[in-house]
């Protein structure tokens, strides 16, 4: 699968994308992104998953992208 870092989440991880072996859900991904980028801890962010928000734990596979977004401000 294909991670694609935005905004100052590249601060964070170095790269604007990562090739990743898909883990079998969101949550399982955050967890390894957070293992390898500790700086995560304490970043809000969303994802999305073949340009879907996502909230809840979705299951993920080979081929899909997903986006790692920091959280939006706006008024």
């Amino acid at each position: 699968m294909e991670l694609l870092i935005f905004g100052s989440l590249t601060d964070i991880i170095g790269k604007n994308s990562l090739v990743l072996e898909a883990p079998n859900n969101t949550e399982q991904l955050k967890k390894s992104l957070l293992e390898q980028y500790p700086g995560l801890a304490q970043a809000h962010y969303f994802l999305a998953i073949n340009k879907i928000m996502v909230h809840d734990n979705q299951p993920l596979q080979e081929g899909d992208v997903v986006a790692l977004m920091p959280a939006f401000s706006g008024g």
